[in-house]
């Protein structure tokens, strides 16, 4: 056959109806489709390569298969471009396409590029973000449902749900881990309180505390920023002249880079890692954390997960909706509210052991 197979073909050679092919290969064939039908259907379809056409279905249809993405710089970023890859590769096993569209830190384009992605109507909306943050969202985006990744509504009556990292859980993970190797000891360089996620990385870490039945001692724990630099300078101020007995065992840090510059700290100083403090670090950046030396154990950020489980909640919306978008201006409320967190994971590496000896 040198045309390509239509629909009719198939069920000519399935022995059907064209409606019963349409329902079945457009996943609606339980209940309305016998299962022996639904077989032959499927073979029939195998045999003679046919797929469905993808505009004549979104037109029937009146849906797009078109997810937009915003994002404040992830596509520019080397940090978090895995949250939209989960995303995407989620869209695509379910037949969807992506759109990025980013803003480079400009809120003011927020808006914009939701209102140009509604035009190419999107059947759905993801906003994502590089480091948790809450986020003023784009009132335009209550016109289809939509999801936030990375990032929270900082409006109460926007209501989207969104999807982000367990920084408490990862905070407490961490200390936990360092406690476990004997650790009582240790020092916590926690970025700064402007971004959320350094208090609540904060929070799990007394948590860890008490449910150790430990107190963490006064001037433990330092904001001091994101850089290599603060780290550096933060790791100088807890080890720079401290004799052995009066100096952390163990450092905590609220990134990687944060951890480099402890590390650093640590050999201008004639310190060795881990063997007189152990150094852990946060994110799991790629090209960094696993490539120091020594490694750095850390907590890694779920971002893969973080976007394939957005895109996930996204498309179960999107097969309730009706068929039909929202045509007014008003927002249609089609998205639910609440907070879906995603946990960090461990991983060990080379840079924490057990507490020297005599400081346990």
């Amino acid at each position: 056959m040198n045309r390509k197979a239509t629909a009719l073909d198939v069920a000519k050679l399935a022995g059907v109806s064209r409606s019963a092919v349409s329902l079945v290969l457009n996943g609606r064939g339980d209940g309305n489709v016998a299962k022996e039908s639904q077989l032959r259907i499927r073979e029939a379809a195998a045999t003679l390569n046919y797929t469905p056409n993808a505009i004549a279905v979104s037109l029937r249809n009146r849906r797009s298969r078109i997810i937009g993405i915003v994002s404040d710089q992830v596509v520019t970023s080397p940090f978090d471009g895995n949250i939209i890859a989960g995303a995407d590769a989620v869209a695509r096993s379910q037949g969807f396409v992506t759109v990025v569209m980013d803003t480079e830190l400009d809120e003011a384009r927020d808006e914009s590029a939701v209102a140009t992605l509604l035009d190419r109507q999107v059947d759905g909306l993801m906003y994502v973000t590089v480091g948790l943050r809450p986020l003023h969202v784009p009132l335009n985006m209550l016109r289809v449902p939509s999801v936030l990744a990375n990032c929270f509504d900082d409006r109460p009556e926007a209501g989207l749900p969104a999807v982000i990292p367990d920084e408490v859980r990862g905070g407490r993970e961490a200390a936990t881990h360092l406690l476990g190797l004997g650790h009582r000891d240790i020092a916590f360089l926690a970025g700064d309180s402007i971004r959320p996620a350094a208090p609540r990385r904060i929070q799990g870490h007394r948590d860890a505390f008490e449910a150790a039945g430990l107190p963490v001692r006064p001037g433990r724990i330092l904001e001091a920023g994101w850089d290599i630099d603060a780290g550096f300078h933060g790791a100088m101020k807890l080890l720079d002249g401290v004799a052995a007995p009066d100096r952390p065992t163990a450092i905590m840090c609220a990134n990687d880079r944060l951890a480099i510059g402890v590390v650093l700290a640590a050999n201008r100083l004639g310190l060795a890692v881990p063997q007189d403090v152990s150094v852990m670090g946060y994110d799991d950046e790629f090209r960094i954390a696993s490539t120091m030396v020594p490694a750095l154990t850390t907590m890694a950020l779920p971002l893969r997960e973080m976007g394939a489980t957005a895109m996930t909640g996204l498309l179960q919306e999107l097969s309730v909706e009706p068929e039909d978008h929202d045509d007014g201006g008003e927002p249609a409320g089609h998205s639910r509210p609440g907070q879906t967190l995603v946990p960090c994971r461990l991983v060990v590496r080379e840079s924490t052991g057990p507490v020297p000896a005599g400081r346990a």
